[in-house]
C-alpha cells in the first residue's frame, strides 16, 4: 500500500460502496483481526526500539529508556514502532483512512478551537500517515487494557471499557453512512458532549475542574509559572535537563523559518509578537530524544506572552508498512495529517527544515486539558466510550464511512476479535516491557534514574 493512493473511496455510489466494503473482509476476515502470534511478528521488540535512536540526541536517550522502563504502560506509550511493526505484520482491511497513528487512551484530551471554545479529540499525531483504519482502533482497544492493568482497574472492567469504545466507535461510523461530507468534515466534539457520557456528579465535577485547567494552560498561565525578569528582560526558567538554555541558535532559526509556512493572516498576526527567549525540552515518552524547544514571545503590551513549541519530526513509523509519506518535509506531514484528523487546529501550526532536521510547531499548552491514568482509572468505561466516537469521526472525515461501516457489519465478530486481540496484544506489551526493562536493569542501554521529571 503506499501513501500515493488516495485516502478518500475509490469506488462511488452506495451499494458498491458497500460492496467495497464487503470485500475486504476477504483480505482481512473480522475473525482474523483478533489473532495474535508472537511467532509470525517478524521483529525484534528492543531492537525495533532501539533502531529509532539514531536520529535522536544522544544525551537524552537514557531518559528515554528510563521512561519506558518505568512500566508495561509507559513502555506502550514510546513503543509505537513497536506497534506498527507488528500491525503492519498482519493481513489488513486495505480501507484506508488517515491514521493518527498512535491512538492510544491518553492521546485524546481537551484543547481550545480557534474561537476558544473547549473541543474534544485526537491530539497527538507525530506517526500520522493514511492506512487501514483497523490498525488506530487496535492500538486504542490494547491502550485500554494496559493502562487498565496498569492503574488496578478489574479485568471485567477493562474488558467493559474495550466493548464500549468498540461499540461507540461503531455506532458513530454508521452514523455517518447517511451523513453530508461537510457534516462530518464541521462535526466538532464540544466539551459539553464530551461530558455527557459520564455520570451526573461527574458531569459537575469535570466541568468546574476542566474550566479551571483550562484557564491555567495558556500562554498567560505558562508565563506566570515557566518565566521570570532577568535583568529587565522577561526569561524561561530554567529546570535541567527538562528545560535548558542552548547556545546553538537552532530554536531562533527554526522560528524564522517556520514562519513562512503560516498563511498570510496568521503570519501577520505572529509578527505581532516579538521572541525573546527559547529554551530545550523534554516532552513524553516516545519524544524523548527528538529535538523540542520552546519559544518565548511578546505582544507589544508587554504583558502578552505567546508560546509555541518547536518539534522535531521524523518518519513515520508506519512508512516500512503504509509506504513513504507523499511530503518531503516529516513537520509537513505531521501538521497536514492534524488538520485531516482534528475538527479544528490551532491557528499557529506550520513547519520547516533546519540543521538537516524537519520540525512542526504549535502552540504551548493553547487550553490543553488532558487526563492523566490515575483520574481515568474509575471512568475508563466513559471515558473509552468517548474515545471510540471521536477516533470514528477521525476515521470518517477521510475515509469511507459506508465501506468501513459495510466490512463491520453487525459487530458482533469485530468487537469479540479486537477485544480478543486487546487482550493479547497487552500480555504482549508485558512481555516486551520486561525485555526492554531487563536490558536497562543489565546495563545493556543506558539509563538515567527515576526517568527525569514528570511526563507531559
Amino acid at each position: 500500500m503506499s501513501t500515493a493512493e488516495q485516502v478518500r473511496p475509490e469506488v462511488t455510489g452506495e451499494q458498491a460502496r458497500r460492496a467495497h466494503g464487503k470485500a475486504a473482509r476477504e483480505r482481512a476476515p473480522l475473525a482474523d483481526l483478533g489473532n495474535w502470534n508472537p511467532a509470525t511478528r517478524g521483529h525484534d521488540a528492543l531492537a525495533t526500539v532501539l533502531s529509532q535512536e539514531s536520529i535522536r540526541q544522544t544525551d537524552l536517550l537514557p531518559i528515554r529508556h528510563s521512561r519506558m522502563a518505568a512500566s508495561p504502560w509507559t513502555y506502550y506509550r514510546g513503543a509505537a514502532a513497536v506497534a506498527a511493526a507488528d500491525l503492519g505484520s498482519r493481513p489488513h482491511s486495505g480501507l484506508n483512512v488517515q491514521l493518527c497513528g498512535d491512538a492510544h487512551v491518553l492521546n485524546f484530551g481537551l484543547w481550545a478551537t480557534p474561537e476558544r471554545s473547549l473541543a474534544f479529540d485526537l491530539r497527538d499525531f507525530d506517526e500520522t500517515l493514511p492506512g487501514p483504519f483497523e490498525w488506530d482502533v487496535a492500538r486504542l482497544v490494547a491502550s485500554i487494557v494496559v493502562l487498565a492493568r496498569d492503574t488496578g482497574v478489574a479485568p471485567a472492567v477493562a474488558e467493559q471499557a474495550v466493548a464500549a469504545c468498540l461499540l461507540a466507535y461503531r455506532k458513530r461510523m454508521s452514523g455517518y453512512t447517511t451523513a453530508n461530507q461537510l457534516d462530518i468534515w464541521y462535526d466538532l466534539v464540544k466539551v459539553e458532549e464530551f461530558l455527557s457520557v459520564f455520570s451526573r456528579s461527574d458531569r459537575k465535577r469535570g466541568s468546574v475542574g476542566i474550566a479551571k485547567k483550562a484557564q491555567k494552560r495558556t500562554s498567560a498561565g505558562a508565563a506566570r509559572k515557566l518565566t521570570e525578569v532577568v535583568d529587565g528582560r522577561l526569561r524561561i526558567t530554567e529546570e535541567p535537563p527538562i528545560r535548558r538554555h542552548l547556545k546553538d541558535g537552532v530554536a531562533e532559526s527554526v522560528y524564522t523559518a517556520y514562519r513562512q509556512s503560516l498563511q498570510e493572516d496568521r503570519r501577520q498576526l505572529l509578527d505581532r509578537f516579538t521572541p525573546v527567549d527559547g529554551v530545550q525540552q523534554i516532552v513524553g515518552v516516545g519524544s524523548v530524544g527528538m529535538r523540542v524547544y520552546l519559544v518565548l514571545l511578546n505582544g507589544p503590551n508587554q504583558h502578552d506572552p505567546l508560546f509555541l513549541q518547536i518539534k522535531q519530526a521524523g518518519p513515520s513509523v508506519y512508512e516500512p508498512f503504509c509506504g513513504a509519506s507523499t511530503h518531503t518535509n516529516h513537520g509537513q506531514r505531521v501538521v497536514t495529517g492534524k488538520r485531516l484528523i482534528q475538527s479544528a487546529t490551532d491557528i499557529f501550526v506550520g513547519w520547516t527544515t533546519a540543521g538537516g532536521n524537519d520540525y512542526y510547531v504549535r502552540q504551548f499548552r493553547d487550553m490543553k486539558v488532558i487526563a492523566d491514568g490515575a483520574i481515568l482509572a474509575p471512568r475508563l468505561v466513559e471515558f473509552a466510550t468517548a474515545c471510540g466516537g471521536v477516533l470514528a469521526r477521525a476515521h470518517a472525515r477521510t475515509g469511507d464511512p459506508i465501506a468501513i461501516d459495510a466490512y463491520i457489519g453487525k459487530g458482533r465478530k469485530f468487537d469479540e476479535a479486537l477485544g480478543a486481540f486487546a487482550l493479547a496484544y497487552a500480555d504482549q506489551t508485558e512481555a516486551d516491557h520486561r525485555q526492554f526493562a531487563d536490558a536497562v536493569a543489565g546495563n545493556t542501554i543506558s539509563s538515567a534514574v527515576g526517568g527525569i521529571g514528570p511526563l507531559e
